[in-house]
């Protein structure tokens, strides 16, 4: 029995992740090529704009009124079918040949994430409570299952990077047409199907207790607005307003990668290259890299502490996009790949060093409103915020085309990112003070 309740835990974060996968990093280059490329900021700033109250709701939701399993299927089930419901609107306007309505498309999209993002908490809590309840230590046997998510995530990014359905309906994978899932509607429908699987599987799991709160807490506590008293501490302010501003960077190649990448193909030079042609494959590589940097975390924070951790990340930031605004799908193909590489430094050594480092510099009482609190700023305002001030960037250097290609001065507009970024890595340096012990607990 606990091998399977792992196995089934595993399963759970498998297509938790998938549905994400599926989407996130390749929708740009579909709304580019119906000619709603314009909206790629507002797809992306709507998972920071829900992220700030929706998960904090069906957490209140989970702990007082429904088992969280049961909450847990019922947000994949209406997330995934109004994800469908986008899929069905593009679908509809590609057999008439026209642009599918933008209100339409944009209204259904933002109700399945605003659904979608509480089941990232959600996912957590269904694992926790199952793996206590069977006896298992969730520090030493959580991970093992969470990485599984990752493994979601890059295999359905694979999928829609190759799999091809036809207008005659023939399916078949492939490395080179225009026919393929990341360029159509097609991975709204993936994510959809996905997201109706789960829900179906998450009332099959098993059942999670509802831990009554009893006691008399405020609405604000209960949302966890409590915890911006941490902004007392000039340390801690410090902290979460470089954290906002550092998470201004985390949608931006999420929204413009694959379109940057896949832009080559309207340059003759690099139009027949496997980058150019593979851009979500390519990106796939910064979602691997980001599974294995995880592991070089504790080591980190141990040696260099929190301050040099999150420097080490900011300044991957920097290379990140410079590397981008340097490569090329040809020759240049390697500072592409290593841009990929760099991406897990980038991400892992700030989100989940952060994390750490809340938990450790709050008091218990607040811990959980707290992690809220970095949650709102870096995955909330700062994503929400950056999103569409990149979209600006990138809207005055590049132009979309007859052909769905986001062409233009692409190096100033990685430039200009990169340029952001290590101003934020020299502010951070003199402005946050922070002492290391390595002899404090790990």
């Amino acid at each position: 029995m606990p091998k399977n309740i792992k196995f089934r835990l595993i399963v759970m974060n498998f297509l938790q992740f998938a549905i994400w996968g599926a989407y996130l990093t390749c929708v740009g280059n579909y709304l580019g090529r119906v000619g709603l490329g314009d909206l790629i900021p507002w797809f992306y700033s709507i998972q920071g704009i829900v992220s700030i109250f929706m998960p904090a709701i069906m957490g209140i939701i989970a702990d007082k009124y429904i088992q969280p399993q049961k909450l847990l299927g019922i947000c994949h089930l209406l997330a995934g079918t109004l994800m469908l419901c986008a899929w069905y609107i593009g679908y509809s306007a590609g057999l008439q040949g026209i642009t599918p309505d933008r209100t339409s498309i944009l209204l259904v999209y933002t109700l399945s994430v605003a659904f979608y993002m509480p089941t990232l908490a959600l996912s957590n809590t269904v694992a926790f409570s199952t793996l206590r309840s069977n006896g298992f230590d969730t520090i030493t046997d959580f991970p093992p299952i969470r990485v599984f998510g990752t493994v979601g995530f890059i295999a359905t990014m694979w999928f829609v990077n190759c799999a091809t359905l036809t207008t005659d309906g023939q399916f078949f994978f492939s490395l080179d047409n225009n026919m393929r899932f990341q360029y159509t509607e097609m991975q709204l429908f993936v994510s959809g199907a996905l997201g109706m699987l789960l829900a179906a599987y998450c009332f099959t799991l098993p059942q999670c207790a509802i831990t009554k709160d009893n006691s008399d807490k405020s609405l604000a506590q209960k949302l966890g607005l409590d915890a911006f008293k941490l902004f007392k501490s000039r340390k801690m302010a410090m902290f979460f307003i470089f954290s906002m501003l550092l998470g201004m960077s985390l949608q931006i190649t999420n929204g413009y990668a694959t379109p940057f990448i896949t832009s080559f193909k309207g340059v003759a030079e690099y139009a027949n290259t496997f980058g150019a042609n593979n851009a979500t494959l390519l990106t796939s590589l910064s979602q691997i890299s980001e599974a294995l940097c995880i592991l070089l975390i504790p080591f980190f924070l141990h040696r260099f502490g929190i301050k040099k951790v999150m420097l080490i990340a900011m300044f991957a930031w920097v290379l990140r996009f410079g590397l981008f605004g340097l490569g090329d799908p040809g020759n240049g193909v390697w500072m592409f790949v290593l841009s990929m590489i760099v991406y897990g430094v980038a991400f892992d050594f700030f989100n989940v060093s952060g994390a750490l480092f809340v938990e450790r510099e709050t008091d218990q009482s607040i811990q959980a409103s707290a992690q809220g609190l970095f949650m709102l700023m870096t995955n909330g305002i700062g994503a929400t915020v950056g999103t569409l001030m990149a979209g600006k960037v990138v809207d005055h250097f590049c132009k979309w085309n007859a052909d769905g290609y986001l062409l233009g001065d692409w190096q100033s507009t990685w430039m200009i990112f990169a340029g952001y970024s290590l101003l934020i890595t020299i502010l951070f340096a003199f402005l946050f003070k922070y002492k290391h012990n390595q002899n404090i607990k790990k």
